[in-house]
């Protein structure tokens, strides 16, 4: 009865979906994260590292946990996430982070779920977007809100790729639901289509590869062998996620936060390449894309430039050859270089 009135509760505040798991990550997603870890496939992510026996052990977080809620918001695209990609003037911004920050808008929701859980049942309640060593994924995937496609993402059969995924640690103990069978079969469209490769074998990522990796969490230059494979993808990548067969029966979220802001929907990289740090923080408020920081960002559009075939960006170019930035001073080079050949050919 208390499951059933929480989840009744969680549908009225607009989450899309809900499941309980028992505070135990699977052996698997375990092991998979300690083999991920070893073979450095998590990059210049250190935290993921100090914090391993954490993500491991929801207990280990909160000891007093007896059940997690899993909840799920639906953020599917109003449009074809890769539709842009064929226009090289633009920059392509990650679905996700043409909008409101989603831990933003999921925390308000789950605040007010969580105090509902505490008041009406008398437990504790602890919640987490995104914000602690948590592994969400396969506690989501073990709660029946989908199930782990080869791409490492969940996968809904009603929301396809687009959950955005929240928890709420409880200590009341309530009956799990069932987990959601794979349902992938034999398709492989999610690794086939990553532009750099990043997949060594299905459900395993090597983050160093991943262009979402390499625009948002890298904090170097842009390995010179990816820079071609990242297109004009100026904050983080859909690709994987954009082809899956189930978001044919996805649909765009109903939620008005989620939806795209105008300005982010195919921005101009000659407008991109000029924003200063104050003029970055202003255009990118509210959005996911503002953690970043300016330099990184603007290394990432120095890349897109570079890509674009556009001869006349050359003049957006020239000023962040001097930029204080040796990020950003950097990629303005290699640019120009790309650019310039586009006149001049080398030999050969």
């Amino acid at each position: 009865m208390h499951k059933e009135a929480i989840r009744k509760k969680a549908f009225e505040l607009g989450f899309s979906a809900f499941g309980v798991t028992a505070p135990e990550v699977p052996a698997g997603a375990r092991a998979a994260l300690q083999e991920y870890l070893q073979e450095g496939r998590h990059g210049d992510m250190q935290w993921m590292e100090e914090k391993a026996a954490l993500r491991g052990d929801p207990k280990a977080i909160w000891p007093e946990v007896k059940s997690i809620l899993m909840l799920g918001h639906n953020y599917g695209p109003e449009h074809d996430p890769m539709e842009n990609l064929a226009r090289r003037d633009r920059g392509v911004i990650s679905v996700y982070a043409q909008h409101r920050d989603y831990h933003d808008v999921m925390k308000k929701r789950m605040r007010e779920l969580a105090a509902w859980i505490a008041r009406e049942f008398n437990c504790g309640a602890k919640i987490f977007v995104d914000t602690a060593p948590v592994m969400e994924k396969p506690l989501a995937a073990a709660a029946g809100l989908g199930w782990t496609g080869k791409h490492t993402c969940v996968v809904s059969r009603e929301f396809g790729s687009w959950l955005f995924l929240g928890e709420i640690f409880i200590t009341l103990e309530l009956e799990p639901d069932a987990p959601e069978p794979n349902r992938c079969g034999s398709c492989t469209r999610c690794l086939d289509v990553c532009p750099t490769q990043a997949f060594t074998s299905c459900g395993k990522l090597d983050a160093r590869k991943c262009i979402a990796y390499l625009t948002i969490e890298h904090k170097g230059q842009i390995p010179a062998e990816y820079r071609k494979a990242i297109g004009n993808r100026v904050y983080g990548c859909d690709d994987c996620l954009a082809v899956c067969p189930w978001n044919k029966f996805a649909v765009a979220s109903k939620e008005a936060q989620y939806h795209a802001r105008e300005e982010l929907k195919s921005p101009k990289l000659r407008e991109l390449a000029q924003l200063s740090d104050a003029q970055f923080r202003a255009f990118f408020s509210g959005s996911p894309v503002k953690r970043t920081g300016r330099d990184r960002f603007v290394r990432n559009v120095l890349v897109a430039i570079g890509n674009s075939g556009d001869a006349t960006l050359l003049d957006a170019v020239e000023p962040l050859l001097r930029d204080a930035s040796p990020l950003v001073a950097e990629m303005a080079a290699w640019a120009r270089e790309e650019l310039r050949n586009l006149t001049h050919p080398g030999p050969g």
